[in-house]
């Protein structure tokens, strides 16, 4: 059975967040997400995910001001400082509400900065994250997102984020693999999921183009759900799409692709 996680800073956005929690339950969902929860106090948060009964599955490291186009501190150079102080406080806030999974983003490449000092800054500010992460018994996820959805991403491709996990040689790195932003940037997803299943840790699903629920768009999920399946992928599917309209309205997907995933498991045992 697949288990599928709420996006919560897209998912049910008309409700203050901690009311999110509640509608993805009562919508049918296994767990949330959001990569920003901090302003939100954490027994709150513990509070509600309690009494929905569902897990955080992964949450990010801080990442800048959204409002000023910053998408990670990781590989900033100038933001080291920055970087390394909120870690223990942002490994806090996740043990306390449970979530097992911090999401690291690179940031985008400042004019002037050459690559490689980029990609040395981003190595070992990870190197100090996951040793940070492992001491608590927790994964550090690390998200390729090329340039049609963020310009000049410094992990932009996937063979980059492979880079990346080879060089810190560490046992608790993992991948998000994002279905929407693999196809955005012209990359076929079903070869790098065949390839390298065991690093992907969780995947993110939205239909290509316009990044709506599944159906509204040409990505094969079908196939991608092959792919998994035969990788023998066994995490969450995280639901990070923009709704079309009012979230409530354009879930009939998910009860679409659970029963497709339950007839496939009658016909296994049949």
């Amino acid at each position: 059975m697949r288990r599928y996680s709420a996006h919560i800073g897209y998912l049910f956005s008309d409700r203050p967040l901690v009311e999110r929690i509640a509608a993805a339950r009562a919508n049918g969902f296994d767990a949330v997400e959001n990569p920003a929860p901090y302003a939100t106090p954490a027994p709150v948060i513990a509070a509600a995910l309690k009494e929905a009964g569902l897990t955080y599955v992964q949450m990010g490291l801080p990442s800048g001001d959204a409002a000023r186009g910053e998408k990670g501190l990781a590989a900033l150079p100038e933001r080291v400082a920055e970087f390394r102080a909120t870690l223990e406080p942002s490994l806090d806030y996740a043990e306390a509400v449970g979530c097992r999974a911090m999401h690291a983003m690179a940031g985008v490449r400042p004019e002037g900065v050459p690559a490689a000092k980029l990609w040395d800054t981003y190595i070992g500010n990870l190197a100090l994250a996951a040793d940070a992460a492992r001491a608590r018994g927790m994964l550090l996820l690390l998200e390729p997102i090329g340039s049609g959805t963020i310009a000049d991403y410094l992990l932009d491709t996937p063979d980059l984020a492979l880079r990346a996990i080879r060089e810190l040689g560490r046992d608790n790195v993992r991948l998000i693999f994002d279905a929407f932003h693999t196809v955005n940037a012209g990359l076929d997803p079903l070869p790098f999921i065949r390839d390298h299943a065991g690093l992907i840790h969780h995947m993110h699903i939205a239909d290509y183009p316009g990044r709506h629920e599944p159906g509204t768009g040409t990505l094969d999920f079908a196939a991608l759900y092959a792919a998994l399946d035969a990788a023998g992928y066994a995490g969450f599917i995280g639901c990070e799409y923009v709704p079309a309209g009012r979230t409530e309205d354009g879930l009939g997907w998910l009860a679409a692709h659970r029963a497709g995933a339950m007839r496939k498991a009658g016909a296994a045992h049949a």
